[in-house]
């Protein structure tokens, strides 16, 4: 469907991985076609069974895929390419049809918040993450334009004996910053660097927005009750059974 000789990758790429970020490209952009289609069929329904209009339609995804950029592939990792997914909202009665674009870091847990503001359903008082509900609908953010971004083990495709490893870091709507348990590890304004091509961590001219951003990250975790310890802490503490590469084993079985 896709000519690899003919994608465009993006330029942090490396040289040596450009042949094969091409063939695995073509691959996820045709996956990303046939999504498109069923997407368009559920739209289809909905609007030939009358639905549309007061249906509240939302598109996500749970990570992103490095598809050779820094090197790397598939998730886990800090960067851009697998920590940003796409967040699409429509609901022509309840938030009109012109489309808008906002730009707050919206992270998983105030997905669900969110959605029951937009329901008007109450929202429970354990909930860890934010209403967004009236940001959507043009209002004032309710957050700080801050998330928090980690990997509590490492595992699967990221192994320790390839890099993988633990952090905690904030992307801001400019910055991101990470941090592992030896310390500071990456910075990047991405804002002048959207392809994070040039870490600032540990630079001296940089020094005080580091220690910035690092002190947002301390209170950000002060607030969720992390104290950020080696992955093995975690796995010990709930008694998970991993295999050689960190992972939780499971067994596939077929629908009947």
């Amino acid at each position: 469907m896709y000519d690899p000789a003919k994608l465009t990758l993006r330029p942090n790429v490396p040289e040596t991985e450009r042949a094969n970020a091409r063939t695995i490209l073509a691959g996820y952009y045709a996956h990303c076609t046939a999504l498109d289609d069923c997407f368009g069929e559920l739209r289809r329904t909905l609007r030939e069974t009358g639905l549309e209009d007061n249906t509240l339609l939302v598109f996500s995804s749970d990570h992103g895929d490095m598809l050779g950029s820094q090197g790397a592939y598939k998730k886990q990792r800090p960067y851009d390419e697998a920590i940003r997914v796409p967040l699409l909202l429509r609901w022509p009665r309840g938030l009109g049809v012109k489309a808008r674009e906002l730009n707050a870091p919206i992270n998983s847990e105030d997905l669900m918040p969110t959605l029951l503001g937009l329901c008007g359903v109450p929202i429970p008082k354990t909930v860890e993450g934010l209403d967004y509900s009236n940001y959507v609908r043009g209002k004032k953010n309710p957050g700080d334009d801050v998330t928090v971004i980690l990997c509590v083990s490492p595992f699967g495709e990221w192994v320790r004996r390839i890099g993988g490893r633990e952090y905690r870091g904030v992307r801001t709507t400019r910055y991101t910053y990470v941090r592992d348990l030896s310390g500071p590890w990456l910075l990047y304004d991405n804002q002048t660097d959207p392809y994070q091509t040039s870490n600032l961590a540990q630079q001296p001219k940089d020094a005080r927005l580091q220690a910035r951003l690092d002190a947002t990250l301390t209170r950000k975790l002060k607030e969720r009750h992390d104290e950020f310890l080696p992955g093995d802490a975690y796995i010990k503490q709930w008694n998970y059974k991993v295999d050689g590469n960190g992972t939780v084993p499971y067994t596939a079985s077929a629908c009947p």
